[in-house]
């Protein structure tokens, strides 16, 4: 893992891949949409604008998407937005995801507005029919043949890292430490996990996490693992064994008897854990990854960030626009974005 230095001293990091712009074939950012906004929206309180309009979720959505397009740098970017559950989740599990409340009136108001917003940036806002956002991801990342960044909080999303494939974090536990006498201005604000953090995190490696999952379940997604069974004896057993399907197949290495017994008490829940978070890689992709170069729309953002009344994120953005070239071979991203025609 090398260590970077970003263009701005604030946004200095440690990163698995060197940031720059001349390496081909180019970085693609994809962003997880509705956890941008949840986190956002629950972020900041109270915002509105004249017309008493909610706005607290769009601004934040707003300042950290900017944030990582100036950190990470990417050629093309995507903003994934959940659009219901696969029938084979929910197939396997009815009550999938079903204790989530349901979002508050006051960020339901911003979503759409965002969703609209997020093209008017310069970055493609995707979605498919009956398609979790960390299945669409997957897809775009495996497929897209270069470097990908994915900003995101999802547990399930860590099986995809690789040489290629890293995770940006903003979260205070994955920065690393300063140096003693660093001035503050140099303290790292992001990170881009790699291999070596998820398995120090996960203590298995990347590709392994669906297994540790299949045996502790995730409760943020009503998915119940092995009773007993926590992430520390999970990732000893995947350790073990391999994966999930050689646990099954040779139950009687288990060396604790208690957790033999569970495991063959409940080796269903196991296999259905495995098919549950395992993500789909194959989906066809709503736009190819060739059209997502990030493009600005500004006399329409401008017109948009006045309305929110976001004074000063309007001088910034006004002042970017009057410095901005114009190439004449940059295809904007569409206002709208295409997968609404699936409807």
């Amino acid at each position: 893992m090398k260590e970077i230095q970003p263009q701005a001293a604030e946004t200095i990091s440690h990163s698995p891949f060197r940031i720059s712009n001349s390496g081909k074939p180019p970085r693609l950012l994809l962003v997880d949409g509705h956890y941008y906004l949840y986190r956002s929206f629950f972020a900041i309180r109270g915002l509105t604008n004249s017309l008493g309009e909610p706005t607290n979720a769009i601004f934040g959505f707003t300042k950290a998407l900017r944030r990582m397009i100036a950190d990470v740098r990417p050629d093309r970017a995507a903003v994934i937005w959940d659009r219901g559950i696969a029938a084979r989740r929910s197939e396997l599990q009815p009550a999938y995801k079903a204790q989530r409340p349901s979002m508050p009136d006051d960020m339901k108001a911003q979503e759409q507005r965002m969703q609209d917003l997020v093209p008017l940036l310069g970055v493609a806002s995707l979605w498919l029919p009956d398609t979790e956002a960390d299945d669409l991801i997957a897809s775009y990342a495996v497929q897209h043949d270069g470097e990908a960044v994915i900003a995101t909080n999802d547990k399930d999303i860590l099986q995809l890292v690789n040489d290629r494939i890293c995770i940006y974090s903003t979260n205070k536990t994955d920065l690393p430490v300063p140096e003693p006498d660093a001035p503050k201005s140099a303290a790292p604000q992001f990170a881009l996990l790699g291999i070596d953090a998820v398995r120090k995190k996960w203590g298995v490696e990347p590709a392994q996490i669906a297994d540790v999952l299949a045996l502790t379940g995730d409760s943020s997604d009503n998915i119940p693992g092995v009773d007993g069974v926590g992430q520390k004896t999970a990732a000893a057993l995947v350790n073990q064994f391999g994966s999930v399907e050689a646990l099954l197949a040779n139950p009687e290495k288990i060396a604790s008897e208690r957790t033999r017994a569970k495991i063959l008490e409940q080796r269903q829940r196991v296999i259905d854990n495995r098919s549950m978070v395992g993500l789909d890689f194959d989906l066809v992709l709503p736009q190819p990854v060739e059209s997502l170069a990030i493009a600005p729309r500004y006399p329409e953002l401008i017109e948009e960030i006045r309305r929110c009344e976001f004074r000063t994120l309007l001088a910034e953005i006004e002042k970017e626009a009057g410095a901005a070239p114009r190439p004449a071979d940059v295809t904007p991203v569409p206002a709208k974005s295409v997968q609404a025609e699936l409807f």
